[in-house]
């Protein structure tokens, strides 16, 4: 897909997300905005042509936005709008799960049995989801991302079972 189509189809996703979180409340004030608070070699990955404000760190075929606590809300890159969740094809239908890679980061993950999370956000995510994933690059980002979630989350299972 060309650059120009990209900013479009990254404009269409933000349209859908619109200003919709997963909790109704900004959930950074309950745990201290963890998921905002990245040094050189963390912060949120960026999708494949996604420009953003932020300083980004570039390495194999990965560009991660680095967020220093604060930014503008309606210009945050597309994963900070996803997090804690992700959009995947789960038998050639776009849904959206917790993303396993948040484990760790943010409390939500781990209490997501206890919390009500945005029916409304759940409902855009899935469709700007599938918007995402009508686009080959974004499709394999995605999918590589679901892939490292599984891993984390048997990473995470070995370590629980040792303790």
């Amino acid at each position: 897909m060309l650059k120009k189509d990209k900013r479009r189809l990254f404009r269409r996703v933000r349209r859908t997300l619109g200003r919709f979180t997963p909790l109704r409340a900004d959930c950074g004030e309950l745990c201290d905005r963890r998921c905002c608070s990245a040094d050189e070699q963390t912060g949120m990955l960026l999708f494949p042509g996604e420009r953003t404000d932020l300083p980004v760190q570039s390495g194999a075929q990965r560009r991660v936005a680095v967020c220093a606590g604060t930014c503008e809300r309606r210009n945050r890159p597309l994963s900070c709008r996803f997090f804690p969740f992700l959009p995947v094809l789960e038998n050639g239908k776009v849904t959206v799960q917790l993303d396993r890679r948040a484990m760790g980061v943010c409390p939500l993950v781990e209490a997501s049995s206890h919390v009500r999370f945005s029916q409304r956000f759940l409902h855009r995510a899935r469709r700007a989801g599938a918007q995402l994933f009508a686009d080959e690059d974004c499709r394999r980002f995605l999918n590589e991302a679901a892939e490292e979630g599984e891993q984390t989350a048997q990473i995470f299972a070995i370590f629980c079972e040792k303790k």
